[in-house]
């Protein structure tokens, strides 16, 4: 809603800003080079267009680029500007004024600078009809909406899978595997510089690996609308290894895609709508999470369906996997076959001051990245972000599934994120308030044991869920507890993830910040990757199982648990080893904030010159 306001009212008010800005600053141009006399009215109309930008919303930079001739400057390869011999700009006019100089030689006559000043209207006639404002580029920024919601269609379902999976009993170490899935986002900076570097040129660089992985995705989810129902329900149970090699693949080209559409978004704007692509990921992204996750799970349940939305009950949900596989293969084939062949992506007949790529090789990026890791700080803070996060992986990663497996409706779980939504837009600005300053990370060390407790808690919530289970399903009271506890841990994950980014910003090199910036957020990513993986592993070892009912039988493994049952007995699990598992991530959580949690707070007192890489030695 907030990003169609803000369209609503930039379509508004485009039309004056585009007349009002290109005019005042061709003016101010040629304000610079009249009488002496006429100087004055120069540097109060240099600082109202200023200052009605920031107060419009604009950084001060763009502010300043605003008023500066958009066909002075030209951009290197690097993505720096340099100055074209002989332009002029505000900036220099104004402080020629400041030294009682002058740029050009002053006209003798009035009727000179009358002749300036029109033609100086004319110009700014022709120009502005050329300078798009977000009501031209609304066409652009749908388009980049679209392709970040596809985006999040495959991680939605692969999100939805391990629901489905604990539905149907499997091991977690069958969800240990699958959980491989979701580390592609994490990895992708390590194949990103073969997306940015090799490309056709005559079709785009990045169609050039857009168009192809999208086709793929397509062609994917048709070909697992037609198996994944054999897949799930097979005699010997789900098989797991396949599901898991398809939705790998799945979210592999998914961050492929990221990478394109990423990289597309900067140029396809122009240069004073290019914010909106940060804008056009959040929402696309979690709109196409909702639908493949939460829309899906409510949908393709029949108590939901039943209970909400019909009439009449029927076995079966609204929409079934398959259906949901094949319209979406559908939606992927056909909407990357109108990009293909309407989009164009080097457009340079409309003048607009897009923002300039930078090109580098692939070579030379990956050299940059080992430069970077070789560092001593880098080092230590990304072993530290590759350990942090082992306290908080049996809550994080197996919770969910235990409540599943307690009984708890998996579309109710799914539909207790919505309620979230609010807080997780609201928790990141309140937190940032704490985070700006030079010592982010003290953040992050306040809230560390707190996420820890919070851990503690879950475990208990598991226990407690199977006493509170009625005939008709769980109280209204249950899911209120469940919701306060997952808001809690909201907002000590978002404290320790807002410091966290805020932290990256502060030491990133500026030289070469997005390439720092995305190596730091990979490490951070994994780090929570790796532990959430052997989290689930270990659950059926710690896991001590008997055979009740069945002399001589034992449930030690799926086999013999088997044998147990057919013999007449029941496999009565002792101890669960989820409970065992959250206490010793708690106390190696514990262990680690006492000790490294001290280390990485003093990574702050290291100088700014302690973080800068130095490529060439």
């Amino acid at each position: 809603m907030c990003f169609f306001l803000s369209a609503v009212f930039s379509m508004d008010f485009n039309n004056l800003f585009t007349f009002i800005f290109p005019t005042m600053a061709h003016l101010e141009k040629t304000l610079a080079d009249l009488p002496r006399s006429l100087k004055k009215q120069t540097s109060f109309t240099g600082l109202f267009i200023f200052f009605f930008q920031v107060y419009c919303g604009h950084s001060r930079f763009d502010a300043l680029c605003s008023i500066m001739e958009p066909s002075d400057l030209t951009t290197r390869r690097n993505g720096r500007q340099r100055r074209v011999p002989g332009a002029s700009t505000l900036s220099e006019h104004i402080g020629s004024m400041d030294r009682g100089e002058t740029s050009s030689p002053e006209p003798e006559t009035e009727e000179e600078a009358d002749g300036l000043i029109r033609s100086s209207d004319t110009e700014n006639r022709r120009r502005h009809r050329v300078q798009p404002g977000i009501r031209g580029e609304l066409g652009n920024i749908s388009l980049l909406l679209f392709l970040y919601v596809l985006q999040g269609i495959p991680l939605g379902l692969a999100g939805s899978i391990p629901l489905i999976l604990q539905s149907k009993s499997v091991s977690y170490k069958d969800q240990a595997f699958f959980s491989f899935v979701f580390w592609p986002f994490s990895l992708k900076l390590f194949w990103a510089p073969l997306v940015d570097a090799l490309y056709f040129s005559r079709f785009g660089r990045r169609k050039s690996w857009l168009v192809p992985t999208q086709y793929l995705l397509g062609l994917f989810m048709l070909y697992l609308s037609a198996t994944v129902t054999s897949l799930l329900q097979s005699e010997e149970g789900p098989k797991v290894g396949t599901l898991t090699a398809v939705f790998f693949m799945l979210a592999f080209l998914a961050a492929t895609q990221d990478i394109a559409v990423d990289g597309w978004a900067l140029t396809m704007l122009s240069r004073e709508n290019v914010g909106y692509a940060s804008t056009c990921n959040s929402v696309g992204q979690t709109a196409g999470y909702f639908l493949g996750n939460v829309l899906f799970l409510a949908l393709e349940s029949a108590e939901f369906c039943n209970k909400y939305l019909r009439i009449v009950p029927k076995d079966t949900g609204i929409v079934t996997l398959p259906d949901f596989l094949f319209f979406w293969g559908v939606i992927f084939l056909v909407s990357t076959t109108l990009v293909a062949i309407l989009k164009r992506e080097n457009d340079h007949s409309r003048g607009r001051g897009n923002v300039p790529e930078e090109t580098q090789g692939v070579t030379e990026t990956y050299r940059l990245l080992f430069s970077i890791i070789k560092m001593p700080t880098v080092f230590t803070f990304c072993s530290l972000l590759l350990t942090a996060k082992i306290g908080f992986s049996a809550a994080d990663a197996v919770t969910g599934l235990k409540l599943v497996e307690a009984g708890v409706p998996k579309e109710q779980l799914a539909l207790l994120a919505v309620p979230m939504v609010p807080l997780q837009i609201l928790l990141p600005v309140i937190i940032s308030r704490y985070t700006a300053g030079p010592r982010p990370l003290d953040v992050f060390y306040k809230a560390f044991p707190f996420r820890l407790l919070i851990g503690l808690e879950y475990a208990l919530l598991v226990w407690w869920t199977p006493h509170v289970k009625q005939e008709g399903g769980f109280p209204l009271y249950y899911y209120a507890i469940v919701l306060l506890s997952y808001a809690l841990h909201q907002v000590a994950l978002y404290s320790m993830y807002v410091a966290c980014m805020a932290f990256h910003a502060k030491v990133s090199d500026p030289l070469i910040g997005g390439t720092y910036m995305t190596l730091l957020n990979t490490v951070t990513n994994l780090g929570g990757n790796w532990p959430s993986t052997v989290a689930l592993w270990m659950v059926d070892p710690l896991t001590s199982k008997e055979c009740q009912g069945a002399i001589g039988q034992s449930c030690s493994s799926s086999l013999e648990a088997g044998l147990c049952v057919k013999e007449g007995g029941v496999c009565v699990t002792t101890m669960d080893g989820y409970y065992v598992e959250s206490v010793v991530c708690v106390v190696i959580g514990l262990l680690w904030w006492l000790w490294l949690g001290k280390r990485m707070r003093r990574l702050q007192e290291q100088s700014s010159s302690a973080w800068r890489c130095r490529v060439n030695q």
